[in-house]
């Protein structure tokens, strides 16, 4: 396993980098790190895994192996196993030969594909541990201290671009809600107004029609609104 040249380490942060600030999915971002950082560290095998904040487990939810057997592997809870630990420390650990060490939990596995040495860095935000970023090496490999800062940035950066992602997403969602909640609140006015209804009658009579047609709520206030709107004389 040969260190990358300097210029090909740039080019990788900033491939990265660029995905920080892009308008890709989550899954196409996860994809591009490991494969950046695959060729960045000559590594056969990269994998990303995340934290799981209702279990507690990391879960590989990124990786340019096409084993079934190591994409297929079962979750690791923190503090279990290499990945484990370096998420519960938050701190990076080189392992020269994983067949050999005790922590490591799919050594079965790494004999069967073929790796020896694994480096792993955790991804942090502010000193929060989101998941790990794992490379192996097919050969017995001493990682060096420059290896081990290159992963470690690279991680860094995907850190940020995987917190960015998801809380574009959380804030779609809490868009979208406050957006249902208005329109909810506007067919309630309309069916208070037009059928001398109480706010609590109104409310009931969107939810039993939701239900009893299969519609959200809202989709059954929209139909009130634009049934409003069209009802209304043009000026």
């Amino acid at each position: 396993m040969e260190e990358a040249p300097y210029k090909q380490q740039i080019e990788a942060l900033s491939e990265v980098s660029k995905a920080i600030t892009s308008e890709l999915y989550l899954e196409d971002i996860l994809r591009l790190i490991v494969v950046v950082t695959a060729r960045v560290m000559n590594s056969n095998i990269c994998s990303l895994m995340l934290i799981n904040e209702k279990t507690s487990e990391l879960v590989i939810r990124a990786t340019q192996s096409i084993s079934d057997d190591y994409n297929k592997k079962p979750p690791l809870r923190v503090g279990e196993g290499i990945a484990g630990k370096v998420a519960k420390e938050n701190k990076p650990m080189a392992i020269k030969d994983v067949t050999q060490e005790k922590e490591y939990k799919y050594g079965g596995i790494a004999k069967k594909e073929g790796v020896c040495s694994l480096l792993c860095v955790p991804l942090a935000v502010k000193g929060k541990v989101i998941g790990v970023l794992n490379c192996y090496s097919p050969k017995f490999h001493d990682f060096s201290e420059t290896e081990i800062n290159i992963l470690t940035s690279i991680a860094n950066q995907a850190a940020i671009a995987i917190e960015n992602t998801e809380l574009m997403v959380k804030s779609k969602v809490i868009r979208e809600e406050l957006e249902t909640r208005k329109r909810i609140e506007r067919a309630k006015g309309i069916l208070m107004r037009d059928n001398k209804l109480t706010e609590e009658e109104a409310y009931l009579r969107l939810q039993r029609f939701s239900m009893g047609n299969r519609k959200s709520m809202r989709e059954v206030a929209e139909a009130i609104i634009l049934a409003n709107d069209m009802s209304k004389p043009d000026n």
